[in-house]
């Protein structure tokens, strides 16, 4: 008797207990999620977050009106987006697109919101309308020469405002074809290593020069770093160098940073050393971007 009033017991307290649980509306626990970004940031370079996943979201901070999207000079933010890769696609700088759009969170951007990516009182349209310079007619061999007799080697482990000398590039005897204005700058090539892939509309942004590790990496052309880090996708250790208001150049996958962020460089001047970050083997892969949009190098380098 003692036993069945104890399981009656049992059966009566366990049926309450799930009327309770019933009266109550099941409930699943909320977790909010940033998006997944394409590169992990470093400090203050961003990235994109669903709508509204960002205190305030900003509001009070837009620059631009929701409608100037798809405009000239006007970005929309997309999943994945950072400043960095939004400053390198658009030939700015992350740090004056956070000027121009008085972003005061950089670590966070907004899915969806609308970023100037062109100085303001630039004509936005006229920058757009710019063509990119055609291909010049004349074969141009992609492969580095050995050395020159007497030609001086880069010493790596210069110091960082040294200027790293290059084996000396062949003249030509084919006449080259004028240059836009803005394209003319005195350009040489990053590395003395050879060309293993060259530059491919919609599959390759620019060229792979092969080498040892630690070999130098020197600037294109006179410029500013607009960026160095490791905080893009699929670059490994990279130098960004803005040269005019039309051109910058990137230099990946290095082993060692030599410069900083806004620090003036020389043509020749040594800004890294050769690596493999990134990448499976060790290499320099070269970009030149015109308005942000990645153009043949060999359009600008001398012929070697």
């Amino acid at each position: 008797m003692h036993m069945q009033s104890t399981r009656s017991w049992i059966t009566l307290a366990t049926m309450a207990l799930l009327a309770a649980c019933a009266a109550q509306p099941n409930r699943a626990p909320v977790v909010e999620r940033a998006v997944v970004p394409d590169a992990m940031p470093a400090a203050g370079v961003g990235v994109a977050t669903a709508p509204n996943a960002a205190a305030n979201a900003d509001e009070a901070n837009r620059a631009v009106p929701a409608g100037e999207g798809a405009k000239p000079g006007y970005y929309t933010v997309k999943s994945g987006d950072t400043l960095i890769r939004i400053g390198l696609d658009n030939g700015q700088n992350w740090r004056d697109i956070v000027r121009w759009n008085s972003i005061e969170n950089p670590n966070v951007i907004e899915v969806g919101r609308v970023l100037r990516v062109i100085a303001p009182g630039v004509d936005a349209a006229s920058v757009a309308a710019r063509a990119v310079p055609a291909a010049r007619a004349e074969a141009r061999p992609l492969d580095a020469r050995p050395a020159q007799p007497g030609a001086a080697t880069p010493v790596a482990g210069a110091a960082s405002s040294a200027v790293a000398t290059l084996p000396q590039a062949v003249a030509s005897p084919v006449p080259v074809p004028a240059r836009e204005p803005d394209s003319d700058l005195n350009w040489m090539w990053p590395s003395g290593g050879a060309v293993a892939s060259g530059f491919e509309e919609g599959r390759s942004k620019g060229l792979a020069i092969i080498g040892k590790a630690g070999d130098p990496v020197v600037a294109a052309a006179d410029g500013r770093v607009v960026y160095a880090g490791s905080g893009l996708r699929g670059y490994g250790n990279l130098v960004i160098v803005k040269h005019n208001d039309t051109y910058l150049t990137a230099y990946a996958h290095n082993q060692l940073l030599l410069v900083k962020e806004d620090q003036a460089v020389r043509r020749g001047q040594k800004i890294a050393e050769m690596g493999a970050t990134d990448a499976d083997r060790v290499q320099l892969h070269f970009e030149v971007r015109r308005q942000g949009k990645p153009v043949d190098p060999a359009r600008y380098l001398p012929l070697r």
